[in-house]
């Protein structure tokens, strides 16, 4: 198969369709494909109508060289994709019995009885070609015709995924030749999408190498690069040439890459460095601490965090002076400083870390509007705070404030600042 190589993603469920469930699938089915040289042109999501499949199926499969389509494997009413299969490609339902010692196995695994929904999910289409599903009860699919490749896999998406990456990543990357795609994602934070535009400066001399997005989101601006080239070697040389133009202009705000978060780099510092963090929050309610246990060892260097919401216990677990509070308010710089140092001496860590403010959408004063939240720091050598404003939005503000307070962390052991 010659590149470049076109294909269409088919979502099927009409839990997607009224938005109960996030179509999940798509991004990283495209992606995916994107890495191994495959454009994807289109993306087409229909409900659980055989009608709606059927058209589905004919029109990407008379446009497309490659099809992949997932949803409507499993073994209830709703589950039309084998059914529509079987009429589309023109063949039968037939037991596989190597698949049914797969379902039995994993069955036994999990201590579940043989029924009538794991027999109907040995049957599957004559014609295709089974590709394994270590973790699920439905393989994935393939039909061939000529160059053409049609996957079907199921729409749970961690069995999706294993799919893909075991058997559909493998298989492409084998037959395509010809087209080389190259993606790079620079994840920034702490600055607008404006004022990186506005850094960046001179935007063609990154555009002659690559294209480049600007992605933003609630905490921070991801910076996507993107080659297409006939040359593998050119490709990457391509994409490494624009990458340093961009970081040799913002590159303090650049935490990571790719699928990197903000609290999986911090970790890495933390570790890396010996140091320990503590953590006391208020208005974020222990976001930032899960967010910081969320990385797989944190244990190696995060041993306490609390929530001390009211001003009670900011005096009672942190030794906050109660006068202090009286004076300057629990949101205020003196108070996010005397947090943090608190958390700290008490538990005996390198970095203390502190979150107070006002969440909303209540509570707010001219002086202290909703959305404002000072984030303080203390090490051996200071105690400090700094100052936000996150605007409205309770939840969304939560994300935000537990995003800077990361950032302070990152760029006080960078000394950034």
């Amino acid at each position: 198969m010659i590149g470049p190589i076109e294909a269409e993603i088919i979502t099927i469920g009409d839990e997607l369709l009224i938005g109960q469930v996030i179509n999940t699938n798509q991004a990283y089915i495209a992606e995916q494909l994107s890495l191994v040289g495959v454009r994807v042109a289109a993306m087409t999501t229909v409900g659980d109508t055989m009608e709606e499949i059927l058209a589905a199926f004919g029109d990407a499969w008379r446009r497309r060289q490659v099809v992949v389509a997932t949803g409507g494997l499993g073994p209830t009413h709703d589950d039309l994709t084998k059914k529509a299969l079987c009429r589309f490609f023109q063949t039968d339902l037939v037991v596989n019995d190597g698949l049914r010692s797969h379902i039995e196995l994993l069955l036994q695994r999990r201590n579940i009885s043989w029924n009538p929904a794991a027999d109907e999910q040995t049957r599957v289409p004559r014609t295709a070609a089974l590709l394994p599903n270590p973790v699920g009860t439905a393989p994935g699919m393939l039909f061939r015709e000529a160059a053409k490749l049609f996957f079907v896999l199921p729409g749970v998406p961690y069995e999706m995924k294993e799919i893909v990456d075991g058997s559909i990543v493998p298989l492409l990357t084998s037959t395509i030749s010809g087209s080389a795609i190259r993606h790079r994602t620079l994840r920034t934070t702490g600055i607008t999408e404006s004022m990186l535009a506005h850094k960046l400066g001179n935007l063609e001399e990154i555009l002659e190498w690559a294209s480049l997005a600007f992605l933003p989101s609630p905490t921070g601006v991801r910076l996507r690069l993107t080659v297409h080239d006939h040359d593998d070697t050119r490709a990457t040389q391509r994409i490494a040439v624009a990458e340093e133009k961009i970081r040799s202009r913002v590159e303090p705000y650049i935490y990571g890459t790719g699928t990197e978060e903000l609290e999986d780099v911090l970790g890495q510092l933390l570790a890396k460095r010996g140091l320990t963090i503590a953590v006391a929050e208020s208005c974020t309610g222990g976001h930032v601490a899960d967010r910081i246990t969320n990385v797989s060892g944190s244990s190696a260097y995060f041993g306490r965090g609390v929530i001390t919401y009211s001003n009670a216990s900011k005096i009672a677990l942190l030794g906050v002076p109660p006068e202090l509070i009286e004076l300057r308010g629990a949101v205020s710089r003196e108070v996010a400083e005397a947090m943090a140092a608190g958390i700290r001496a008490s538990a005996g860590s390198d970095i203390g870390l502190s979150t107070t403010g006002i969440a909303g959408p209540t509570g707010g004063t001219p002086e202290k509007p909703v959305g404002l939240v000072w984030i303080g720091y203390a090490d051996a050598t200071a105690a400090l705070a700094k100052k936000f404003q996150f605007g409205d939005g309770r939840l969304r503000f939560k994300e935000r404030a537990s995003q800077a307070a990361l950032e302070v962390v990152r760029r006080r052991i960078l000394r950034l600042d």
